[in-house]
């Protein structure tokens, strides 16, 4: 018998949320796609640990509910996603602050609002600081001055701006000048208070850049996601995204522990099974992996991400927001009792705790990060049993200026590329990344498109 001329019209390289996504719209369109993975599961960056029945995200990035492709991706109809309570709690000078939008989600696309502090935080009179031998001794924590939002008249100017971002048409906010986010941000008017204490610790957060050196058209998009829905995380844990788009594939179409060497456009060749003839070939690694396989494909500099999870006895009293340090009196970025927002990540009547440290994290990191929570919650940390420490050195992919938000995803006729290194480095920017991928290897192929789930909101495809 003669062999086919391809064995398969698409084959997708990577099973990450992109490749993934952009199997389903493929499939859909009646487009028959190979999934080749190297690893021996799906899933890419989102993936969990499990650990005496708690479940560890090793980077967790933040969601946003106002997220459109979380929406418009086949297979993730099933998706539950756990919100944060509304805004964020900022700690400063000992006492919890919270900075955040009015209850109702997606649909709160008012201003947002900042409140007084809500409570004094119990605080004690010092802090732990390590020896030189490894022990913790006492150390005198100096207070700062002034609320992190400022003033009542900073505070009221910080509302219109940022509700002026929630309701700006995407294609006007990009085109605003670009400037590195840090610049942008003084640059607008807004009290050097307001920026450091608020601003700066809430875009840290979402970007994963503690310098925001990001692109200041990326941080704008960011906030006008913060200020339209809620933070949130997906159930179960970050691999949940993933799984379930694996897990709603035709059966046979994801092929993990197969090691694609060398693309073409018509055909791949894995170390496993030879060479794979098709009709397109569609890259969704990671940057580098892509830039191995397609030499000249550019690689970005990456944000280094580190995990701290940390369970005790007591869960501090914070509820389900996300903690942010406006002082930056230490390593934490940003810290969650994880478990209040997502219950089935820690067995019953167990506590979560998940901190995370941006940039390079000091040399005994754990300990760090214990004394800086033990400020930041106002208790002691020492009994607290750490459960997991994970470090990404090529966590997420860097956004500063001059950056492409649609950098192409067709290379030829035939051979492709999405990722969040094609958009922006979020969830959101790889689903997107991946949808204008199957679009245009649907177009090349001339394969009919699926009808849309919803009905097109302009605003949202620009997002």
């Amino acid at each position: 018998m003669l062999e086919p001329a391809y064995q398969a019209d698409v084959v997708v390289v990577g099973a990450g949320v992109a490749g993934l996504s952009a199997a389903h719209r493929l499939i859909s369109a009646g487009v028959t796609t190979a999934v080749l993975e190297a690893a021996p599961y799906a899933g890419g960056r989102m993936s969990t640990e499990k650990v005496d029945g708690f479940r560890l995200d090793r980077i967790g990035q933040l969601l946003s509910t106002a997220y459109p492709e979380l929406e418009l991706t086949p297979g993730l109809d099933a998706l539950v996603l756990r919100s944060f309570a509304p805004g964020v709690l900022l700690h400063s000078d000992g006492r919890h602050h919270r900075a955040g939008t009015p209850a109702g989600g997606r649909s709160a696309r008012g201003a947002l609002h900042a409140v007084r502090a809500l409570a004094s935080a119990p605080r004690p009179p010092t802090a732990p600081r390590l020896r030189a031998s490894g022990t913790l001794r006492p150390a005198v924590v100096r207070p700062r001055s002034g609320a992190p939002l400022g003033t009542a008249v900073d505070q009221a100017r910080l509302g219109p701006a940022l509700a002026r971002i929630a309701g700006m048409p995407v294609q006007r906010l990009l085109a605003r000048p670009e400037q590195p986010a840090a610049q942008a941000l003084a640059a607008r008017g807004l009290p050097a208070r307001t920026v450091d204490g608020f601003l700066r610790p809430l875009l840290a957060a979402l970007l994963c850049d503690p310098d925001l050196t990001t692109s200041s058209r990326c941080a704008d998009l960011a906030l006008r996601a913060f200020a339209a829905g809620r933070l949130c995380l997906p159930e179960g844990g970050a691999e949940a995204l993933p799984e379930l788009l694996a897990r709603t594939l035709p059966p046979g179409t994801l092929h993990t522990g197969v090691r694609v060497t060398s693309v073409s456009t018509s055909a791949v060749t894995t170390a496993e099974h030879g060479r794979i003839r098709c009709r397109a070939v569609l890259l969704a690694t990671d940057a580098r992996a892509a830039a191995a396989l397609l030499p000249g494909l550019r690689v970005p500099d990456f944000h280094p991400v580190t995990v701290v999870h940390h369970t005790m006895d007591e869960a501090p009293s914070t509820g389900g927001h996300l903690l942010l340090d406006a002082d930056r009196g230490g390593p934490v970025a940003h810290t969650s009792v994880i478990s209040r927002v997502d219950p089935s990540r820690a067995p019953a009547g167990r506590t979560l705790v998940s901190s995370t440290v941006l940039g390079t994290p000091p040399a005994e990191v754990d300990t760090a990060v214990r004394i800086h929570l033990s400020r930041l919650y106002g208790t002691s940390t020492s009994r607290w049993e750490t459960l997991a420490v994970h470090h990404t050195a090529e966590a997420v992919p860097a956004m500063r200026p001059p950056h492409d938000l649609r950098r192409t995803v067709r290379l030829l006729a035939g051979l492709y590329v999405c990722g969040d290194h094609r958009d922006t480095s979020t969830v959101q920017g790889a689903l997107h990344s991946a949808h204008r991928a199957a679009s245009a290897v649907l177009t090349d192929l001339g394969a009919t498109r699926p009808a849309p789930r919803t009905a097109p909101d302009p605003e949202a495809e620009a997002a």
